[in-house]
């Protein structure tokens, strides 16, 4: 598995692609948080508050993971190194835990720098230090916890179509629904909605982002995730 993993994270590197996943990342970030007059902006809020960021983050990554994971297996099923892939004395699963470890590691060294928004914040506070601790590691918890469900999410998209565009859309569309469709679907709903909003992300990220680690939400991550690699792994098999 480390094999693959270093394999698919130098040639993040060795391409365009890390560079312009994390620059993106941080201009987007960094022009809503900073710079643009609008309610996001953290120097407009009148309190040492850095939750705008855990709010746009999820919906930034809905593009930029898909970005990062739609070659894992598109790029190999189009060249057909997919077939001298299995010949490697690796198991399916491993390759699979490679790829996804490889991404996964490339969108946590994305996150890194966003570490200099709570200091900033730190230091703005009035007193100095007058930021909630716990809802912030909470939060970033929970964007670790998205960041591996999204990119489980684009793993398994990226072995259902040879195209990387195509499994681009359709990562970016799977990870939309989970996030906010059934969100979405329960404010339609009756007396069920509570419990169709359970089912997707987007309840979980809050609850962890409140700064309390229930392990439901935990339970519900790793689940999501499992699941995904596991169907990614049977596409795999059937390719």
């Amino acid at each position: 598995m480390y094999a693959i993993l270093k394999k698919e994270f130098n040639s993040f590197f060795s391409s365009p692609i890390a560079y312009l996943v994390i620059g993106f990342f941080l201009l987007i970030n960094g022009l809503f948080l900073w710079f643009f007059n609008d309610d996001f902006n953290i120097l407009n809020a009148g309190f040492a508050d850095i939750s705008p960021f855990f709010y746009l983050t999820p919906w930034v990554f809905l593009f930029l993971i898909p970005a990062i994971t739609m070659k894992s297996f598109a790029d190999e099923l189009n060249n057909g190194t997919i077939e001298i892939l299995k010949t490697k004395p690796l198991s399916d699963w491993k390759i699979v835990m490679g790829k996804f470890w490889a991404s996964l590691l490339l969108t946590i060294i994305t996150i890194l720098p966003t570490l200099s928004y709570v200091f900033t914040v730190y230091q703005l506070g009035n007193p100095i230090g007058n930021i909630d601790f716990g809802s912030t590691i909470g939060s970033y918890i929970g964007i670790l916890f998205l960041a591996a469900t999204y990119t489980s999410v684009g793993l398994f998209t990226s072995t259902l179509s040879k195209n990387q565009i195509i499994s681009f859309i359709l990562g970016v569309f799977i990870t939309f629904f989970l996030f906010y469709g059934f969100d979405a679907i329960s404010t339609s709903s009756g007396n069920n909605s509570f419990w169709i909003q359970k089912i997707g992300i987007n309840e979980h990220f809050k609850s962890i982002s409140r700064g309390v680690i229930d392990t439901r939400d935990l339970v519900y991550f790793v689940s999501v995730t499992t699941f995904f690699l596991f169907i990614t792994k049977i596409c795999l098999e059937n390719d």
